[in-house]
């Protein structure tokens, strides 16, 4: 099993709660980093963007992304994807599954079990 398994998200996100069931029902040692209490930094974003691509990671189906105005949704470039996330971390697709250098966004069992050798 991979050393440094960290799920990043929310807590109350229906999502994040089936993801860490998952973790927990699959004996998986795991670190939980609520990045709307404890905040995100740039580099993290920048990092998941490069690796996962800043359209996978920006939610532009959940409400905070719908509730803003049209002038900060339209003409999105990586740069400003990134900035509007730092504002609104509810904006970051849930959950984000840092394995080591591995990163999963969003919740997919066959995914999950494939990177943590289950």
């Amino acid at each position: 099993m991979p050393a440094d398994v960290t799920i990043h998200g929310i807590k109350n996100c229906d999502t994040m709660k089936k993801a860490r069931a998952w973790l927990d029902a699959n004996a998986i040692a795991h670190a939980f980093h609520d990045y709307k209490t404890q905040g995100i930094d740039r580099a993290m974003l920048a990092a998941w963007a490069k690796s996962a691509g800043w359209e996978v990671l920006l939610n532009r189906a959940g409400t905070t992304f719908r509730k803003l105005p049209d002038a900060e949704k339209e003409g999105l470039t990586e740069a400003r994807a990134i900035a509007l996330m730092l504002g609104h971390p509810s904006a970051i697709k849930r959950p984000v599954l840092t394995v080591g250098g591995t990163i999963l966004v969003g919740f997919d069992p066959a995914r999950y079990a494939a990177a943590l050798g289950r």
